[in-house]
C-alpha cells in the first residue's frame, strides 16, 4: 500500500486539476490545492473531490479525484504550515502570476529554515515558459533573507516541467452545472529537468526525467505550442470559433504542415533529432488538435498576443530556430504576421498590441515586443504578410 503523502498545489484550474491532479492523486500523494477563485474553492472543500473527464471524439472517462483542501492564496498559517510539511510544490498558475505566489512559497522556505526542516522540497513549475526553474528561483529568493539563501540552495530545487496535455477553459455552462468539472484529453506524460532536482526523484505517474530538458521544452514549444498559435491566429482571421475547425480549413492546415516541415528541419539542423521521433511527435499532435471533444476556442489559444510574440517564445523562437539551421521560415511568418493582426477586443493584452501598433507603427512594435528588426530576413518575411494580412 501506498502511504499517503501531502503536495501543495498552486493554481487549481486548467493545468492543475486537468493534469497534474489526476498524475499526482494516481501516484499517492494527498492533495491540497491553493487557489485565488472563490466559488471553485467552495465546491472543492465542499465535495472534497472533482471530476475529470478525459475525451477523445466519440469517447470519453470520468475519474474522481480526490482533494484534501483547497486554501485561498495568502500567506497565512494554514498555507505555510503546508509549505513547511510537505515534499513538493507544483504551480500551475500562468506565467504573469508567478511574482504573486513568489512571496508565500518564499515564507514557507522561511518557516522550513526556522524549523530546520532539511528534507529536499521541489518545486515543479508547470508554466509555458523558458528558463523556468531561474526564473521562478530568482523571485522566490527576491523574498528569503540572505542569510537563508543558503539553506534554500542546499535544500529546495526548482524545476522546469513540460505541459503536453490540452485542457479547455471550462464554459460558463459547465461552470453553472459542476464549477469542479475539467475536460482534457489523456496525454499523459511529464517531462521534467532531472538536474534541477534535489534530493531522489520523486515517484510520479508519467515523470520522465531528462537530462537534456532544453531539447524537450523547445520541442513543446515550437511544434505544440506553436501549432496551437497557427491555428489560433490564422483562425480568428478566417472567422473560425473552435480550433479543430480551423485545422479543417484547407487554407490553414497547409500552412500548419509548412510550419511542421519547417520547424522538423530545423530540430534536425540544430539539436540533431532523430527524424522518426519527430514523425512520430507530429503525428501525436495531429491527432490531439483533431479531438473535437476538447471543443478548445480559438481565442483561449490566441489570448495574450504580446506573451505569444516574445522572442523566444512559440512563433518567434520557432522561427529563429529555422534560421538557426540554414532554412527559411516562410509559413512561420505567416503566422506572426497574423498574430500582429489578432484585434480581439475581448482580450486586453489584444487591444493593447493594436493600440501600440497604430501609436508607433508595426516596425516600433514588432522590433520591441519581437526583437525581429524590418531589414533583417524575417522582418522583411513577417512585414510582406503582414500587408497582406491572408493566410
Amino acid at each position: 500500500m501506498i502511504t499517503p503523502r501531502p503536495i501543495v498545489m498552486f493554481g487549481a484550474g486548467c493545468v492543475g486539476r486537468g493534469f497534474l491532479g489526476q498524475l499526482f492523486s494516481e501516484s499517492g500523494y494527498t492533495l491540497t490545492f491553493v487557489e485565488i477563485d472563490e466559488p471553485l474553492i467552495e465546491a472543492l472543500n465542499a465535495r472534497r473531490a472533482y471530476t475529470l473527464r478525459l475525451v477523445e471524439n466519440d469517447w470519453h472517462a470520468d475519474l474522481i479525484i480526490p482533494v484534501e483542501r483547497t486554501l485561498y492564496s495568502r500567506a497565512d498559517e494554514p498555507l505555510v504550515t503546508a509549505l513547511a510539511e510537505t515534499s513538493l510544490i507544483t504551480t500551475a498558475v500562468g506565467v504573469r502570476s508567478l511574482p504573486d505566489i513568489a512571496p508565500i512559497i518564499a515564507a514557507g522556505i522561511v518557516r522550513r529554515a526556522e524549523r530546520d526542516v532539511t528534507a529536499p522540497l521541489n518545486v515543479l513549475i508547470c508554466e509555458n515558459m523558458q528558463d523556468a526553474s531561474a526564473t521562478f528561483r530568482a523571485m522566490v529568493l527576491q523574498h528569503v533573507p540572505a542569510a537563508l539563501h543558503a539553506f534554500a540552495d542546499a535544500h529546495v530545487g526548482f524545476v522546469d516541467v513540460v505541459i503536453g496535455r490540452t485542457i479547455p477553459k471550462p464554459t460558463p455552462e459547465m461552470r453553472a452545472a459542476d464549477c469542479s468539472l475539467i475536460i482534457a484529453d489523456a496525454y499523459k506524460k511529464l517531462p521534467v529537468n532531472r538536474p534541477r532536482f534535489v534530493g531522489p526523484l520523486p515517484e510520479i505517474v508519467g515523470l520522465i526525467p531528462t537530462d537534456n530538458f532544453t531539447a524537450y521544452i523547445e520541442r513543446k514549444l515550437y511544434l505544440h505550442n506553436c501549432g496551437h498559435a497557427i491555428l489560433s491566429y490564422l483562425g480568428y482571421r478566417r472567422g473560425h470559433v473552435l480550433s479543430w475547425q480551423a485545422l479543417e480549413d484547407p487554407a490553414i492546415y497547409a500552412v500548419l504542415e509548412r510550419a511542421f516541415a519547417e520547424v522538423h528541419a530545423g530540430f534536425r539542423g540544430v539539436y540533431d533529432m532523430d527524424a522518426a521521433e519527430l514523425d512520430d511527435y507530429i503525428a501525436e499532435l495531429r491527432k490531439n488538435f483533431a479531438n473535437r471533444a476538447l471543443a478548445d476556442t480559438v481565442v483561449r489559444l490566441a489570448r495574450d498576443p504580446l506573451r505569444k510574440l516574445g522572442p523566444k517564445e512559440r512563433l518567434v523562437g520557432a522561427a529563429r530556430l529555422v534560421e538557426k539551421a540554414g532554412g527559411t521560415p516562410d509559413a512561420l511568418s505567416l503566422a506572426i504576421a497574423a498574430a500582429y493582426r489578432y484585434d480581439n477586443a475581448d482580450d486586453p493584452l489584444a487591444v493593447e498590441l493594436q493600440r501600440r501598433i497604430a501609436a508607433e507603427g508595426i516596425e516600433t512594435v514588432m522590433a520591441d515586443v519581437s526583437h525581429i528588426q524590418a531589414d533583417e530576413p524575417l522582418g522583411k518575411l513577417v512585414l510582406e504578410k503582414y500587408l497582406t494580412s491572408k493566410p
